[in-house]
């Protein structure tokens, strides 16, 4: 069984250790400027929405376009004097022609066109906001990978450091310096960094995987992120007031924008319904040769329908009712800014607090710490219970330490995605 499990887990350690191999193959080093050209060019997302843009303003072109004027003629089909079918031989045969036009009232068609323009807007605001919240999720993601990387280097530094322990110590239990389950203690320690690698290797591939499809980069390939990140501490979001950050949120906010340019569009629509209930005047004018009370028959008129029964109430009254729920959206949407931008402020001056309380050499002075402890327990100076407990603080903090300032950047980002703009920059 001892055999079995030996085997199992070297040939895990040579898969992991195979990995960071494959990865570099189609590797891709890209900075986040560069990351975000790519994204803007190649998003399908973004493409897609750039021609709904192009659909929304054909509506302009349809609404601004006159209604077709329309023409009718009419002859004799059986001329019963000479008793031939659609005879033309004399001018005796009947000739009809009828014109006539509709001429729309009550500004419809400029009622109509607006309406159109309002569409485009609101399609293009659907843009930027399609854009305002991949971009958070690509520069999010960035982040991730890059600090999970980090992540992932600490448990390369004590997989590698276990591994060299544990070769020295399989030729010092037959020699009977070290005890056989000292031995299997660091090799189960070693064993568990090892699967606790392969998981954060599955976290990272899921974030590279998501990455690499905001930016069309090869699914097989592997995102290595070029970030140069100031970690001394600082007082970034404490110098900002937190009603410049709302103020920003309401100028700069598509969704809201968005929101107030449907209500724009609902009043547009309700004034549009109302003039449809202002008939329309059809203008004709017509030619008749012989089927008239008098021969070479000229006519002009007009035609209006009477508003009796019909007067678009229903379509008024549904599109008042449109009008006021516009309205509540714009509010709703308001509230729902403030609340964002409120909940990622206090965060982001949370994280800022935490993060610059902590020793600004911590990290430097863990991985000489973790060397020391190495050596000493190689020399027999710690017990292996000691050691064993340094190398899980060891991991503990840097790994803490890492994801508290992923949660800042985070933090930023999310500052920067529910204002609307690029406040905050790393």
């Amino acid at each position: 069984m001892y055999k079995r499990f030996l085997v199992f887990f070297i040939c895990f350690n040579c898969f992991t250790q195979l990995l960071p191999a494959q990865q570099k193959v189609d590797s891709l080093t890209i900075s986040l400027p560069q990351a975000e050209e790519l994204f803007r060019k190649n998003n399908l997302q973004l493409l897609a929405q750039k021609y709904s843009i192009d659909s929304a303003r054909a509506n302009i072109i349809t609404a601004k376009l006159y209604d077709n004027p329309e023409f009718g003629f009419a002859t004799s089909f059986y001329q019963p004097a000479t008793k031939k079918f659609f005879d033309f031989s004399n001018d005796n045969r009947e000739i009809g022609l009828q014109y006539s036009q509709l001429i729309k009232t009550a500004g419809k068609r400029n009622k109509a066109i607006h309406l159109a323009k309002t569409g485009v807007q609101i399609t293009e605001y659907q843009f930027y906001d399609i854009l305002r919240t991949l971009r958070y999720t690509l520069r999010n993601n960035f982040y991730n990978i890059y600090y999970l990387e980090q992540i992932q280097r600490v448990y390369n530094i004590e997989i590698q450091s276990l591994q060299k322990t544990t070769t020295a110590f399989e030729e010092q239990v037959p020699r009977g310096n070290i005890a056989m389950k000292e031995l299997m203690r660091i090799k189960s320690q070693l064993y568990t960094l090892q699967a606790e690698l392969v998981s954060l290797q599955g976290t990272i591939d899921d974030v590279q995987s998501e990455f690499k499809l905001l930016i069309r980069a090869k699914a097989y390939g592997y995102i290595v992120p070029l970030a140069t990140i100031d970690e001394t501490p600082k007082n970034i979001v404490q110098n900002v007031s937190y009603q410049s950050l709302v103020d920003s949120a309401y100028l700069n906010r598509y969704d809201l924008k968005m929101a107030k340019s449907a209500l724009i569009q609902s009043q547009q629509n309700l004034s549009l319904q109302k003039a449809l209930a202002v008939p329309d005047i059809t203008l004709s004018a017509g030619y008749d040769r012989l089927g008239s009370f008098v021969k070479n028959y000229n006519n002009i008129g007009f035609g209006i329908s009477v508003p009796v029964f019909n007067r678009n109430q229903g379509y008024i009254k549904q599109a008042d009712a449109i009008v006021a729920g516009a309205k509540v959206q714009v509010n709703a949407t308001q509230d729902g800014i403030e609340s964002q931008v409120a909940n990622a402020y206090l965060g982001a001056v949370r994280a800022e607090r935490l993060l610059n309380s902590f020793d600004p050499g911590f990290e430097k002075k863990l991985n000489t710490f973790i060397s020391e402890v190495t050596q000493n327990y190689e020399r027999r100076n710690i017990t292996l219970l000691e050691f064993i407990d340094f190398y899980d603080s060891f991991k503990q903090n840097i790994v803490q330490l890492n994801n508290l300032r992923f949660s800042l950047v985070s933090q930023f980002e999310q500052l920067n995605f529910t204002t609307g703009t690029n406040i905050f920059n790393q």
